[in-house]
């Protein structure tokens, strides 16, 4: 399902134009026009990709993950004002789904984990507290906490931070992923192995089979290969479409591959 069909850019009348403004990507900017439920945006770090994510989440007003808001987040202030010069249309407007970059990932799963341990503590004191109680008052008492304690154990197991990354990851996202909802990814590979990354395609399948439109900015050779996926390159002085294979982290990881010695002859001379 493609909920957000396109995106126009008006620029401001600044000279000269400040952060994000500036951003080559963003003042070559017009209209993008998206034909595909998933979308994927390339390019080096500092290629402008992230800053375009941040700024179409601020104009979608998306929900987040891991930070205080996307009306709030200190680190998103400059975008904010870019995303007001941005005009979105809509198949079908969504509220559902949420904005997440890898270090939010990290940051909410430490939270996640701290809430439950400090919910563990508040129960042991109570326990400790209620001790020469009724049986009836101690639950009483606990009751609050253990309903808190057992819906986050519903939805995240034991604790996000308590497995692997790629664990963590997988629970976080089947607990806040909802049907027909509009996703915003900025390098989700981040905490996955190449397995991992080969499960979250799967999951990606899943979650377009159930209306969601995702876009996601990546460097991942292999959650680009994802069939019939539209590849914008932010790499340059302009966004452009681009295959996969004609992609360069493609290329390049798929030439590495095939003879790392002919890399590492020049990247480690001897001596």
């Amino acid at each position: 399902m493609i909920h957000l069909r396109s995106l126009t850019y008006h620029p401001p009348t600044l000279d000269p134009l400040p952060f994000p403004f500036n951003v080559s990507v963003i003042r070559s900017l017009t209209t993008l026009e998206f034909t595909s439920p998933i979308t994927f945006l390339v390019g080096e770090n500092g290629s402008g990709k992230s800053t375009l994510l941040e700024a179409i989440a601020c104009a979608v007003g998306s929900i987040t993950v891991g930070s205080e808001g996307i009306d709030r987040d200190e680190s998103l202030k400059e975008v904010r004002t870019l995303a007001k010069h941005f005009k979105l249309t809509w198949n079908k407007k969504t509220r559902k789904g949420f904005f997440m970059r890898s270090e939010d990932f990290f940051g909410y799963a430490k939270r996640i984990n701290q809430i439950q341990a400090e919910m563990h503590d508040d129960l042991r004191e109570i326990d400790e507290t209620y001790r020469d109680r009724s049986q009836f008052a101690r639950d009483l008492a606990r009751s609050a906490f253990s309903g808190q304690l057992h819906a986050l154990n519903h939805s995240y197991g034991t604790g996000l931070d308590a497995g692997s990354h790629g664990e963590s990851f997988f629970k976080l996202f089947n607990a806040r992923f909802v049907p027909d909802g509009l996703y915003l990814l900025d390098e989700p590979e981040a905490p996955l192995s190449p397995t991992r990354q080969l499960a979250f395609m799967a999951l990606l399948h899943q979650m377009i089979g159930r209306n969601a439109q995702l876009i996601i900015a990546t460097h991942s050779p292999i959650l680009l290969a994802y069939p019939n996926a539209v590849i914008w390159s932010c790499d340059g002085n302009a966004i452009e479409s681009v295959r996969y294979d004609d992609l360069e982290h493609v290329t390049i990881t798929r030439d590495f591959l095939q003879n790392p010695e002919a890399f590492l002859k020049h990247l480690l001379p001897k001596e």
